[in-house]
C-alpha cells in the first residue's frame, strides 16, 4: 500500500499553484461524508480534488488523507475496500477515489466503506455518465453530488490570462449588467480574447498548449465514445463509428430541429436507436438536448433541438466552417444552462428558468422576434456593454 502514498505525494509535487476552479467553493465538503463530483473527461475533476487535499493537509499528504485512481493497475490484484480498511485503520481520515466508473464494484464497496467507517470521509469522481442513484448500491441518500464542467469564460480569463472577473449572478446581470461590463472593461477588453475560448477555451488542458489542443480534445471525444459509453451505457462496440458519425453530423448541422428519421438515414442507425444514442450523447456531455417550454416529461419526448455542449466541441468536430449564430447559442445554452433550466423557446431562442426569454445574435440583431414578451432580452456579440434588452454575451461567462 506504501505505493499508493508514494503515487499521492507525487501527484501533489508535481500540482500547480494558483488557479482553482469556482466549484471548489461550491462544494459544502464538512456537510457530508461522501462527496461525488461527476464531469466529462478532461474538465479537471482530478485536479480539483487534489487542490482540496492539499488545501486541507498540505503539501505532504502524509497518511491522513489518500487520494486513488481506479484505474490504475494496483486495483486489479486489490480491492478498494482492502484499501480503505488499511487506510483507515492507519488513522486515515479522507479517501480521495478518482475514475470509478473503470472499478466494477464501485458502488457496492463505496457504500460498504461509508457504512463500515463513520470516521472515514469520503470524496469520489467519475464520468458524467455515473448514476448515482440507480448504481447497485443507491448512493443518493448517502452522497452530495455535484456536476462539473468545462471552464466559464471567467476561469478560463483567469487560467490563461491572469485577469480575474467578477463571479455574478443572472439577476446581477439582468439588474446591473452596465455596472458589472464597466468593472471589466477597467481591467480588460472583454471581446479580445472571447474567440479564442469559444475555439480553444473550455478545456485546462489548453495550459500544455494551444497547438495539440484539438487532438487532445479529438481524443477525449474517443474515449467517451470507446470505453465510457459500451461501459455505462452498454452501447455494441460496433456501434460506435455509427454513434461517432452522428456526433459529426450533429457537430456540423446544429443548431437543428431534431428529425429521427433523417438522421437514421445520414448515419445507418436505426431510427429506434437514434433517440437512445442522442441522450447517451446529451448524458457524457458531448450534446445539449433543448426541449419545448411546454412539454413537461421531457425524457419520454423526441427533443425540440439539438447544440453541441460547449462551442469548442463544434470547432474539434465540425465537418465545415461552423456557422457564428451556431457558435453564439451553444455559448449561451452552455454558460447559462450550469446553473439554470434552459429550454428551447418557439418565440425566442431559449426560456430560462421558465421566467426569462433570450434570443441570442450579433452585434445588430433587432429583436424582432420576442417583441411584445415580457422580460425578454438579447444576448448579443461584439458589444461590451448593455443597451435597452440588449447584454453582450460574453457577459454571460461570469456566471460561474
Amino acid at each position: 500500500m506504501d505505493i499508493l502514498f508514494t503515487r499521492n505525494q507525487e501527484l501533489l509535487d508535481h500540482l500547480q499553484d494558483g488557479f482553482v476552479r469556482s466549484i471548489m467553493d461550491d462544494v459544502l465538503w464538512d456537510e457530508s461524508r461522501l462527496i461525488a463530483i461527476r464531469g466529462s473527461r478532461g474538465v479537471g475533476k482530478t485536479t480539483l480534488m487534489l487542490q482540496y487535499q492539499k488545501a486541507r493537509y498540505g503539501s505532504t499528504a502524509g497518511r491522513k488523507s489518500l487520494f486513488v485512481r481506479l484505474d490504475s493497475t494496483y486495483f486489479t490484484q486489490h480491492t478498494l475496500l482492502e484499501v480503505a480498511e488499511r487506510f483507515y485503520r492507519q488513522g486515515g481520515e479522507l479517501l480521495l477515489v478518482d475514475e470509478v466508473q473503470h472499478y466494477p464494484l464501485w458502488s457496492k464497496e463505496i457504500k460498504e466503506i461509508y457504512d463500515t467507517y463513520p470516521a472515514l470521509r469520503v470524496v469520489f469522481s467519475g464520468s458524467s455518465l455515473l448514476h448515482i442513484l440507480n448504481a447497485e448500491a443507491d448512493l443518493s441518500r448517502r452522497a452530495l453530488s455535484y456536476d462539473m464542467q468545462g471552464l466559464s469564460y471567467r476561469e478560463y480569463m483567469q487560467l490563461y490570462h491572469r485577469i480575474s472577473l467578477p463571479k455574478v449572478s443572472l439577476q446581477d446581470i439582468l439588474l446591473h449588467g452596465t455596472d458589472i461590463c464597466s468593472e471589466v472593461v477597467r481591467k480588460c477588453r472583454p471581446m479580445e480574447h472571447f474567440g479564442h475560448y469559444l475555439r480553444k477555451g473550455c478545456y485546462p488542458f489548453g495550459t500544455e498548449g494551444f497547438a495539440a489542443y484539438n487532438v487532445r480534445l479529438e481524443n477525449t471525444v474517443d474515449l467517451l465514445l470507446n470505453v465510457e459509453l459500451p461501459l455505462l451505457r452498454k452501447v455494441d462496440i460496433a456501434n460506435v463509428r455509427k454513434l461517432k458519425s452522428l456526433l459529426a453530423v450533429i457537430a456540423t448541422q446544429v443548431p437543428m430541429m431534431v428529425d429521427t428519421t433523417k438522421l437514421s438515414k445520414m448515419t445507418g442507425i436505426a431510427r429506434t436507436t437514434v433517440l437512445a444514442y442522442l441522450q447517451y450523447l446529451h448524458e457524457a456531455k458531448l450534446i445539449r438536448l433543448l426541449y419545448a417550454d411546454d412539454l413537461s416529461v421531457k425524457k419520454m419526448q423526441k427533443p425540440d433541438k439539438l447544440l453541441m455542449e460547449n462551442s469548442n466541441l463544434i470547432y474539434a468536430l465540425s465537418l465545415a466552417e461552423p456557422n457564428q449564430g451556431t457558435v453564439r447559442e451553444t455559448f449561451f445554452a452552455n454558460q447559462v444552462g450550469y446553473r439554470h433550466q434552459v429550454e428551447y423557446s418557439k418565440q425566442g431562442d431559449f426560456l430560462v428558468d421558465r421566467q426569462w426569454l433570450f434570443e441570442v445574435g450579433g452585434k445588430a440583431k433587432d429583436g424582432r422576434q420576442i417583441a411584445g414578451a415580457r422580460e425578454a432580452y438579447i444576448a448579443a456579440d461584439d458589444t461590451d456593454y448593455p443597451a435597452g434588452n440588449k447584454i453582450p454575451l460574453w457577459l454571460f461567462g461570469l456566471l460561474y
